[in-house]
């Protein structure tokens, strides 16, 4: 079943990166709060919220890429509606990290002067990124309109900007993003949710988004 080609990698590696938070969260302390709520509670919600949302994004690409199954039930509108889904669970992944960041704060010792200039090189290359996605890619190539627009097969890889560097940009540098929180705040179990969600956008790029390139495009990038 084509909607499900290569899921069980994806699941595999799902269960090893949760028990690998896990072990690295062993010996913190999750007792501080924010708003009330626990940071062990914001901490679930942050592994949570990145699970939900590749797991919406895998759906909802498979059934219209193989089925146009969400052209055929919502008409043109299909690809809005995606995309506003698609925004209303990425945006939180961002939220909960800050407000786990706030309820951890200090937990571990770094040094600020690298720590808050990594920080500043990192909002640097987001906002390039960002640039590059505004004027040369778009924003609804971002969102995945291959997979509900065929025409977009003949179209070749986007070489400007960022994407000069990798054709792999908005994987290697979009969610850098997330680990500035736990940077700036000092938070231990603020950056170990970031790695979690940097290698599991990894996880979905191999088992979803590249079996459907060389779907839709006949290559890979």
């Amino acid at each position: 079943m084509k909607v499900l080609e290569k899921q069980l990698w994806h699941l595999i590696s799902l269960v090893i990166l949760i028990y690998g938070v896990k072990i690295l969260l062993s010996n913190s302390s999750l007792d501080g709060e924010f708003w009330g709520i626990t940071a062990k509670m914001w901490l679930i919600w942050a592994i949570v919220i990145p699970i939900l949302h590749q797991i919406y994004v895998l759906i909802v690409w498979r059934l219209e890429l193989y089925y146009s199954h969400i052209s055929r039930i919502f008409g043109k509108t299909g690809f809005v509606i995606y995309a506003v889904g698609f925004s209303i669970m990425f945006v939180p992944r961002l939220l909960f990290i800050i407000a786990l960041g706030i309820s951890s704060k200090n937990s571990i010792s770094l040094d600020p002067v690298i720590t808050y200039s990594l920080a500043i090189l990192l909002s640097m290359i987001v906002i390039y990124l960002i640039y590059s996605v505004l004027k040369y890619f778009g924003f609804k190539r971002a969102y995945g309109i291959d997979h509900f627009d065929r025409s977009f097969g003949d179209k070749q890889f986007v070489k400007q900007g960022i994407f000069r560097f990798s054709n792999n940009a908005m994987y290697k540098f979009g969610l850098l993003i997330l680990w500035i929180p736990g940077l700036i705040l000092f938070s231990k179990p603020a950056l170990i949710a970031a790695l979690f969600q940097y290698i599991y956008i990894w996880v979905h790029y191999y088992c979803t988004e590249l079996p459907d390139i060389k779907h839709i495009y006949g290559k890979t990038k």
